[in-house]
């Protein structure tokens, strides 16, 4: 490629031409920094996707979590929660939404309401 700037067109003529032959297509663009605010990716193609799901690490009772979400989706229903992801060795689980937290998407969520009893974020 002769220039980054010529990644984004290059990248919608190959999609189109993929979307044209009926393939799906999956783009992972990894964000530098690991939490914050400050968190950016080297080059903005968000307008190409049709769906964009947020994969993001979060710090709660201690520990390092990670939180799954739907930023943008293009055509039908839209999920408009926050939600815990869960990963293992053989498995992928999400949890029910975060309703309790504010400032997830920032890594540095505060809790809104106490937790009572057991549940995934604290036990």
């Amino acid at each position: 490629m002769p220039g980054e700037q010529f990644l984004a067109l290059h990248l919608h003529e190959l999609l189109t031409y993929f979307n044209n032959r009926g393939v799906l297509t999956i783009m992972v663009l990894a964000q530098m920094g690991l939490v914050g605010s400050a968190m950016h990716t080297p080059i903005d193609v968000s307008y190409l996707a049709d769906n964009i799901l947020v994969l993001r690490y979060f710090e709660a009772t201690g520990e390092v979590r990670q939180a799954i979400s739907m930023m943008k989706k293009r055509s039908g229903g839209h999920e408009r929660t926050i939600r815990e992801l869960f990963l293992s060795e053989n498995t992928i689980k999400v949890g029910e939404p975060l309703r309790y937290f504010q400032g997830i998407l920032s890594g540095s969520p505060t809790s809104l309401a106490p937790f009572i009893g057991k549940g995934p974020l604290n036990g």
